[in-house]
């Protein structure tokens, strides 16, 4: 017992409907990859645990988070408030004076 020609046709058309969706989600899910922290965790607390079971997931977040820097380019620049709390610093303001190292890491 076969397909018939009608339901071989709604099978390929609900296939294609299937892969739209996929590929619109995957798009979506790779733009929120891309957004700050903060709207990416707020994307990702609406999905369900099954996301990570449909998506490469992995491999998307090291793309999406790779950035852009390469070996000898500038660091962004960014400020950041002082361990007292009295004022922020800003990379670019002490780059002007000093060269600057950073140093990023956990000693925890």
């Amino acid at each position: 017992m076969g397909l018939s020609d009608s339901e071989k046709t709604w099978l390929i058309r609900g296939l294609v409907v299937l892969l739209v969706v996929y590929v619109a989600f995957v798009g979506y899910i790779g733009w929120a990859m891309r957004q700050t922290p903060e709207k990416f965790a707020r994307v990702m607390s609406h999905m369900p645990s099954a996301v990570f079971l449909v998506l490469p997931f992995e491999t998307f977040w090291t793309h999406a988070r790779a950035g852009e820097l390469r070996p000898g380019d500038s660091a962004p620049d960014f400020s950041l408030l002082k361990l007292d709390k009295s004022e922020r610093v800003q990379l670019s303001s002490l780059a002007a004076r000093q060269p600057v190292v950073l140093v990023f890491g956990s000693y925890t």
